[in-house]
């Protein structure tokens, strides 16, 4: 019997993203876990195993592609209103109850989650971006699941990508490493990062570490890499002013001109439990961005209803020189 394990196994090549340990152990660098992986095991990721002492990892294949508006991302200060072909594998480093995308990024845990093995499709990087170009997109993304686990098929495909003067981002949960970040820095120009919670317990429970998020927000703007942080607002669960401001504050710290999107929660996936984000809870989170500094805060998930939140203004007089209404662009005014 075939199973989805066998599938993903088949679809692996040799990584380039660790270092050979005695007794055929590996130790991998993808993310910040820094796994350590006996013979015959597998990562926390579960797509990135050792196979007779060499680590195999995720290739070959999409589990979903989708031409799109680059604020989906989101980015709102990368190239507005243009379209971005995303692409994504499977599997993630995480394991979040509030995963909006478990589908595809919780196979291999959650066996709910296996049915993503259907919608793979084996394309080569050349395929993906020629597919970009008949899309008119102006940049390639790695989404969906959690691209740093698959950060050299991402390598493969930006390479291409890039001599056809595509611009590449990662939409990630920023759980990087200072190996995977050099890894990418050639080829990548932006990156979103989710900044779940401001609580280290939190973090925790959700398969991460509050400070190794910090770190990579940090690092990836002192690489010269464009950075938007995301924070999906919970009730109950990070909605608090004090931890708000806690983010926002962190991020000013490290540049006040990186925008912070704060967006609106629905139940989804195993946290249904907690209400939707309401306007008012999701436009006080954006006065507290503004409050610590930040000059570009956009408040997300519930379009037409947040005002300016959703357009980029002058952070000096506050004219509006992008209007959006959700991912629809009304009127451009940078020159």
């Amino acid at each position: 019997m075939t199973t989805v394990a066998n599938v993903l196994d088949s679809l692996t090549r040799e990584g380039e993203l660790y270092e050979k340990l005695p007794d055929g152990a590996v130790r991998c660098y993808a993310c910040g876990h820094r796994c350590l992986i006996r013979v015959g095991r597998r990562g926390i990721c579960k797509v990135r195993f050792n196979q007779d002492g060499v680590l195999r990892v995720p290739w070959g294949y999409v589990a979903a592609l989708q031409a799109d508006p680059i604020e989906k991302k989101p980015f709102f200060h990368v190239l507005p209103g243009s379209d971005a072909l995303t692409f994504g594998m499977l599997g993630c480093d995480f394991h979040c109850d509030f995963c909006q995308n478990w589908l595809t990024s919780q196979t291999l845990r959650d066996p709910a989650a296996d049915y993503a093995a259907t919608l793979i499709r084996r394309l080569s990087p050349e395929q993906i971006v020629r597919y970009a170009l008949q899309c008119d997109a102006r940049a390639v993304v790695s989404s969906y699941n959690e691209p740093l686990i698959t950060s050299e098929w991402a390598v493969a495909v930006f390479r291409q990508a890039r001599e056809a003067g595509l611009l590449c981002a990662y939409v990630s949960n920023g759980n990087t490493t200072p190996e995977v970040l050099d890894y990418l820095r050639p080829y990548l120009s932006a990156y979103k990062i989710d900044l779940k919670t401001m609580q280290d317990k939190r973090y925790r429970q959700l398969g991460g570490v509050l400070q190794n998020v910090l770190d990579s927000i940090r690092r990836a703007h002192d690489l010269g890499l464009w950075v938007e942080v995301v924070t999906l607002v919970i009730p109950g669960f990070n909605d608090s002013p004090a931890e708000l401001m806690d983010a926002a504050r962190f991020i000013a710290s490290v540049s006040p001109d990186i925008p912070w999107h704060v967006t609106a929660f629905h139940p989804d996936y195993k946290m249904t439990a907690p209400p939707p984000t309401s306007v008012r809870t999701l436009i006080r989170a954006a006065e507290i961005g503004e409050e610590a500094g930040l000059r570009y805060v956009y408040a997300g998930n519930i379009p037409g209803y947040v005002g300016d939140y959703e357009s980029t203004r002058c952070p000096h007089c506050q004219t509006p020189l992008v209007r959006r209404t959700g991912y629809v662009l009304h009127a451009y005014q940078v020159a």
